[in-house]
């Protein structure tokens, strides 16, 4: 191949990604096969079923072996170079495999002592993690220096001028450092939310797992590369990024891609990337093989191509210490040498957050007897005692004493077709709105909750999401995904890995931006009524999350927005402009609305005043339907005085809208008198926008005067 062919670096339980401007090499979760590019591209991998664990090489059709009478651990490639760490990870050795047959070897580090687990290369680096206690992370390069981080890293993978890792002192956080300081900077910074497994770099995006199992990708998105599908906690176990595509290897061994390169159907050990093509050593034969569109070949272009190399071993040779149980003929492939570790799940060290009501097992020593029959005196006691109890609830219940013979009204409504009823008593406009039905309004209250609209029915107990899924389902809070600010903080639209839109509501975590006192009242309080409100008319709460002093409360996605910006959106000048320039929607909205405000102020326990009603805190769902939203995080706006709302757009009403309008008019005019004892209650309200979408729907038959408005009669 020419010198722009892709290519692929290594590492043995990250990805390793590498990419030039004319020459490309990319990364992969693989420890025992690599490729190299430069003048030539060489695939490589270490031999198995040899008494040593050796290195054979095929480019150009050519097949060569390095060093046959030498075993290695892992192999990594880079620009016309390859490494190798010897088994038993003291010696670090390089070659340019374009000087097949005999490459001549160089020596880069020997330590009996320290010795190295972990190989990377990146264009202007050779990195690898060392046992050492204090700082564990070796660099080398012939052309270029650049700064090592102090610190210890639990895995590394290294790029185009720089190397990033999962830290072990800074609670599984990422660190980048390297000559490439723009890349540094951004990559670090997109991850500095998580806390992560394992990190895999490129040229300009990155992926890795992280501690809750749930792949996170970030970067350039060219091409949908980092588009990550939806997938299972802890469900990939390996990856290989390329310039344009990403492979990730499930547990289950298959591979899916996303990006340029498409799929394959074979099942794989490991992965690694070029540019654009992938490659893997195969479950069936332990072979390599490569496809995507990089790999040409005129007879297998876009198809899998099997390398002409012996079976690879699909891991390194090892005395001891398999934690995770041995591969099937492990013995065998190592030549009766030692033994090849199954890899460990990523979730074996690190718990994804618990389900509900789910408990951690942790295995327990057998109590004594003595202490047995203690326990089973103590659980015969505790079983009459509950069973007493249990009967006495039930008694109070069925009897009435310990409710005293009332009823509370849930907040699961029963659907009541048709309009309110048109028979009203009528009172002056001169005069407050009446309070005389209020003994009659309260023997009937239970016939007119049907009638205030369909609640939802209770949805399931709000869920405790985890920061990490909040960033991952809003991709890190990022400016496209904001939706709506306010006095609390920020709003976002996010796609949680089920699938379900939800909007994220943050509260503001900046020294300067918030006042914690007010927060904490404010997230407490929205908490707390929302976890025991569920009505048609009101934003359901889906969840919450407090962690590292963040407050995010997660709520259903109202698709169609707030009412505000409908009404006033500066394109939204014609009639045609928008579904809601019509009377009968407005009055419908406004006929939501109240419906959930009356639910709050008479049906909640106990009642609740929202205090900051307005049209940006009424939000409309896929249906239009209005659901009232901000309860309890909005502070106290300065009060604003209008002399009048003239919108033409609506136009003139219609003959069956005429009646309507007035009704609602005059009914918004009672609302605002001065003393709060004048003014209709929400039922009053509720009552006669039902009748005034009542007549927008059919012909009046009667007319009301500008000094009277309805209320409900009992």
């Amino acid at each position: 191949m020419t010198s722009s062919s892709p290519t692929t670096v290594i590492s043995i339980i990250t990805l390793i990604f590498y990419l030039t401007p004319t020459v490309h090499t990319l990364g992969g979760s693989a420890a025992t096969i690599s490729i190299t590019y430069g003048s030539n591209t060489t695939i490589c991998g270490i031999v198995a079923g040899q008494p040593s664990q050796p290195i054979q090489c095929w480019t150009n059709g050519h097949l060569f072996n390095i060093y046959s009478n030498i075993s290695f651990q892992s192999i990594a490639g880079g620009r016309n170079i390859l490494c190798g760490i010897r088994s038993t990870g003291s010696v670090l050795m390089c070659w340019n495999p374009n000087h097949y047959p005999n490459p001549t070897p160089k020596r880069l580090y020997y330590n009996q002592t320290v010795t190295l687990s972990q190989l990377v290369i990146g264009d202007t680096q050779i990195c690898a993690i060392n046992n050492n206690t204090k700082s564990n992370v070796d660099c080398w390069r012939d052309r270029e220096t650049f700064s090592i981080q102090n610190g210890r890293f639990r895995s590394i993978s290294s790029g185009l001028g720089f190397t990033c890792g999962v830290t072990l002192d800074n609670a599984e956080g990422i660190i980048c450092f390297g000559v490439n300081s723009e890349v540094v900077s951004y990559i670090q910074g997109q991850f500095s939310n998580f806390r992560m497994l394992n990190i895999v770099v490129g040229g300009d995006h990155a992926c890795g797992v992280n501690v809750y199992g749930y792949l996170i990708c970030r970067g350039n998105n060219d091409y949908g590369k980092i588009d990550v599908p939806d997938h299972l906690q802890f469900e990939f176990s390996g990856l290989a990024l390329g310039l344009n595509h990403t492979c990730a290897l499930r547990i289950n061994q298959s591979v899916v891609c996303w990006g340029s390169v498409g799929n394959v159907s074979d099942y794989f050990e490991s992965i690694v990337a070029g540019l654009d093509f992938t490659c893997g050593l195969t479950t069936n034969n332990l072979s390599v093989m490569c496809w995507g569109e990089g790999w040409v070949r005129s007879e297998s272009k876009l198809f899998g191509y099997e390398v002409p190399l012996r079976a690879v071993l699909p891991g390194p040779c090892v005395r001891s210490g398999c934690k995770c149980g041995t591969y099937i003929q492990s013995d065998s492939l190592c030549s009766g040498n030692g033994l090849i570790c199954k890899p460990c799940d990523l979730s074996t060290n690190i718990l994804a957050p618990p389900s509900p009501g789910s408990g951690s097992y942790e295995p327990r020593s057998l109590p004594s007897r003595s202490l047995r029959r203690g326990l089973l005196a103590f659980a015969i006691v505790g079983a009459v005692g509950a069973f007493a109890g249990v009967c006495t609830i039930i008694y109070c219940l069925w009897t009435g004493v310990c409710c005293g013979n009332k009823r509370i009204h849930n907040s699961v409504q029963p659907t009541i077709n048709g309009a309110a009823t048109h028979n009203a008593s009528q009172l002056s406009n001169s005069s407050p709105v009446s309070r005389s039905s209020t003994i009659r309004r309260q023997a009937s209250r239970a016939f007119r909750r049907q009638r205030s609209g369909t609640s939802s029915k209770h949805a399931d107990r709000e869920e405790e999401f985890t920061f990490d899924v909040l960033a991952l389902a809003t991709d890190n809070f990022s400016q496209e995904n904001k939706i709506g600010a306010g006095s609390f903080g920020v709003v976002y639209k996010g796609k949680l890995l089920d699938g379900r839109e939800v909007a994220i509501k943050r509260g503001e975590t900046s020294q300067k931006a918030k006042k914690f006192q007010e927060k904490e009242s404010a997230f407490d309080s929205e908490l707390a009524f929302l976890s025991r409100l569920h009505h048609k008319h009101l934003v359901r709460l889906v969840g919450y999350c407090e962690e590292r002093e963040e407050k995010l409360l997660v709520y259903e996605y109202m698709k169609n927005g707030a009412l505000y910006d409908h009404l006033h959106d500066k394109k939204n000048v014609e009639k045609n402009s928008s579904v809601l320039n019509s009377w009968k929607m407005r009055i419908k909205i406004a006929l939501d609305a109240a419906r959930g405000i009356e639910y709050l102020h008479t049906y909640a326990v106990p009642p609740i005043i929202h205090r900051d009603i307005k049209s940006s805190n009424i939000l409309l769902d896929a249906n239009w339907v209005a659901r009232v939203s901000d309860f309890g995080l909005s502070l106290m706006d300065s009060e604003c005085e209008w002399a009048k709302i003239l919108d033409t757009r609506v136009g003139p009403p219609d003959v069956n809208e005429a009646e309507a309008v007035e009704l609602m008019a005059y009914t918004a005019i009672h609302c605002v008198n001065l003393e709060g004892k004048e003014r209709p209650t929400m039922t009053d309200i509720v009552a006669n926008l039902e009748r005034a979408v009542s007549l927008c729907d059919h012909d009046s038959h009667g007319s009301i005067s500008s000094g009277q408005i309805s209320i409900i009669s009992e």
